[in-house]
């Protein structure tokens, strides 16, 4: 299983953006410090298993299929209440 990780923002990250707020620093400086925020978070992401993987794959066809099948459902019931109302086309 995946190992858990605080979604906290590290020192560095948030010691930048205090100086950057502060400091009201220019365009490409807003944007490096930007990237750096970016590159720090993405550290974060942790990597899915292949069973996780495969797991959560399949847990979303099943759940595509099952919501296929109550639009399906209230699309004939619609279907049959509009005949039924206008007649046969």
């Amino acid at each position: 299983m995946a190992r858990k990780v605080i979604d906290e923002p590290g020192e560095e990250v948030v010691a930048n953006a205090r100086m950057a707020r502060e400091s009201k620093r220019g365009p490409f400086a807003r944007l490096s410090l930007f990237f750096r925020q970016v590159i720090a978070e993405l550290r974060k992401v942790v990597t899915p298993t292949r069973k996780e993987l495969l797991s959560y794959t399949g847990v979303v066809l099943v759940f595509v299929v099952i919501m296929m099948a109550i639009v399906s459902a209230f699309d004939w019931v619609f279907a049959l209440a509009v005949t039924y109302m206008f007649g046969t086309p």
